[in-house]
């Protein structure tokens, strides 16, 4: 019997180092390893956010927001309870005492010297003088007023608002329901008038019935109700539709008043407003 020689079952070299050296081609894409993040600082420790501290720096937020809103709050009702208790003190003091404002009208007004002259060298001057009455009435019961004393202007009453002449009353004090006659100058000496003015002063004095005039008066007068006494407040009194005549001799000519109207304004200051 002869004996058989059968194959080793493992491969020799040659073949493994082959395989080895040319794999078999797959499919698959090649596989890189995963890439590394670049830490500047591997020392340092990873943030932790702290809830804690976050909610008390929101709480320290809404804390101050609500001692804002409440100090606004009380703020507003403190200056809303002041005007309250004004307004009730003002409603009191107007029943109980029924204040009025003074009541002012023209008696009488007369022109005794109106004159216009021109240089050769074209300069206008105006010379004039006027005897002024006014009457003052104090229509209050138990309210006391007291005057400084006043300025006077006269002005023709028309766009120009050309002044004519100008004077003074005295101060005064006007008792509850008195009525007091204040008798005053107005003059004025060489005024020197622009070409406008003297235009339209020159037009008004071809008028039948006269010169268009306002007068305006301007003081500060206190207020006493019984033991009180008021700050001084500014007044003001207007008094238009008054028509002057141009005296032709001596004798002065009167102005016509029967339609003279004089309004009262109080110029009350409050943060350097006028009322």
């Amino acid at each position: 019997m002869t004996d058989r020689v059968y194959p080793s079952s493992k491969p020799n070299g040659t073949a493994a180092t082959a395989a080895t050296a040319n794999p078999t081609p797959t499919n698959n894409p090649p596989q890189f390893p995963p890439a590394k993040s670049h830490v500047y600082n591997p020392m340092r420790q990873p943030y932790r956010p702290n809830p804690a501290l976050h909610a008390r720096h929101n709480h320290r937020r809404c804390s101050c927001r609500r001692c804002f809103c409440l100090c606004c709050f009380w703020s507003i009702l403190v200056f809303l309870c002041i005007l309250l208790l004004v307004a009730i003190a003002c409603a009191a003091l107007y029943v109980l005492y029924r204040p009025h404002r003074p009541a002012f009208s023209l008696s009488s007004l007369k022109v005794s010297q109106f004159n216009l002259t021109t240089t050769p060298d074209d300069v206008t001057r105006l010379t004039s003088k006027l005897n002024f009455t006014l009457s003052s009435k104090n229509p209050n019961k138990k309210i006391t007023f007291y005057y400084n004393p006043i300025t006077v202007n006269l002005y023709l009453s028309d766009q120009q608002k050309v002044l004519l002449a100008n004077g003074t009353f005295s101060n005064f004090t006007s008792q509850p329901g008195d009525v007091t006659i204040l008798h005053s100058t107005l003059s004025t000496t060489s005024q020197v008038l622009d070409a406008d003015s003297v235009t339209s002063l020159k037009s008004d004095l071809k008028r039948k019935n006269g010169l268009p005039m306002a007068i305006e008066m301007e003081t500060k007068m206190k207020v006493k109700v019984e033991k009180l006494n008021s700050k001084k407040v500014g007044i003001k009194i207007v008094c238009d539709g008054i028509h002057g005549l141009v005296p032709t001799g001596k004798t002065p000519a009167v102005a016509s008043t029967a339609n003279a109207k004089c309004k009262v304004d109080l110029q009350v200051k409050i943060w350097k407003f006028n009322f």
